[in-house]
């Protein structure tokens, strides 16, 4: 009889944040999860290059993890980056405090759009794909240097106006596809699910931490409303992560597509009810999140799924495309940031524990010297 997905789930506090991580991993069966002797990519997550919370991987996310990892005998660690057409990965990894980190605990950083760092070459996945093959039909391009690796996903808690959700399973998103994935967009959620089909062929070894101290509702993945929740959660089973944070959300797992798809192509548990949770109990939890509206949101079912989806060959695949881009970028990093979200920040830096912890990062760099 196979055994249970597990998923490990800790109420946390700043003080503790960084040994709860490290028993987070524990509980989880990490070590037994990931191959030894292997080099581990950590792929962090940054939504936005702006440190909103909740939006990106949190600097003691990152560092419990390390440490977590180096403990258990995982010492060849490196960090993968990408970028997006709208993210600034070195902003991203400046602004949210990743850098010092990096730094202390001497971890290379790698970036998936440089040709120097890796090489895009094509796969042929062995599963059958559900929509990447006819997407991509000049053959599915992924970075050489994931064959072999184990990878270890480092995710939030948050919604998403496109998948409800989002967590380890998009995680894979940027790092496994070209700047061209927002081809995917209108088949999103059958695209996750291929992606971990290929993830679970080219790694020996999968794992999320994934931080949800404090939880994004709303409009996420960039500009979510935070919310302080004291939680962290770790898995190997990409899908099963998933389910139970977007259970705790407030949200139906199996009533989400890429959840339910892969649940379905035995990729992973999406079912909550056969995944075995341990740690502290959260099963009567309900935050009753909601994916949230605004004129980005919009803008992207009309593109994605709306009337004008006819047209998005014509915008989208040809230099057209540098309008939305433009827009986007001007609409959050011009707009959003300093008129809304910078104030958000800044109150949760000053009001909240997590905000403080933040503070301190910047300050000093890391917790642990």
């Amino acid at each position: 009889m196979a055994m249970k997905s597990k998923v490990a789930v800790l109420r946390t506090t700043p003080e503790n944040v960084l040994a709860d991580y490290g028993r987070l991993f524990e509980l989880a069966g990490g070590k037994q999860a990931l191959a030894q002797n292997t080099t581990t990519i950590l792929k962090d997550n940054i939504s936005w290059h702006y440190p909103l919370p909740s939006a990106n991987t949190t600097p003691w996310q990152l560092e419990g993890s390390i440490l977590a990892l180096q403990k258990a005998g995982f010492q060849d660690l490196v960090c993968v980056q990408n970028k997006t057409v709208v993210i600034n990965a070195f902003k991203g990894e400046d602004l949210n405090g990743f850098v010092p980190v990096f730094q202390h605990y001497h971890i290379p950083v790698k970036y998936n759009f440089r040709p120097e760092e890796m090489t895009w070459v094509e796969y042929k996945p062995k599963a059958k794909m559900l929509v990447l093959d006819k997407i991509f039909d000049k053959g599915i391009r992924i970075p050489d240097y994931f064959f072999g690796k184990n990878i270890v996903h480092l995710p939030t808690v948050k919604t998403h106006i496109y998948t409800t959700t989002t967590g380890a399973v998009k995680n894979a998103f940027g790092g496994l596809l070209c700047q061209h994935r927002h081809y995917t967009h209108s088949w999103i959620h059958e695209t996750l699910t291929d992606l971990l089909a290929i993830q679970k062929e080219i790694h020996p070894g999968l794992f999320a931490f994934m931080d949800g101290t404090t939880a994004g509702d709303g409009t996420g993945p960039r500009t979510p409303t935070p919310v302080v929740k004291n939680v962290i959660l770790a898995s190997a089973d990409q899908v099963a992560i998933d389910a139970v944070s977007a259970k705790l959300m407030g949200f139906d797992p199996m009533k989400i597509g890429y959840i339910r798809l892969s649940h379905e192509q035995g990729l992973g548990t999406g079912d909550v009810r056969e995944i075995e949770l341990v740690g502290d109990d959260v099963s009567g939890e309900n935050w009753r999140f909601h994916v949230g509206s605004n004129v980005h949101t919009f803008l992207a079912w009309m593109a994605w799924y709306g009337p004008t989806k006819v047209l998005q060959k014509l915008v989208l695949r040809t230099p057209l495309v540098a309008i939305p881009i433009f827009l986007s970028e001007f609409n959050h990093d011009y707009v959003h940031w300093p008129l809304k979200s910078k104030r958000v920040y800044e109150t949760w830096r000053a009001e909240t524990e997590w905000g403080k912890l933040f503070q301190r990062y910047q300050k000093d760099g890391v917790l642990l010297k």
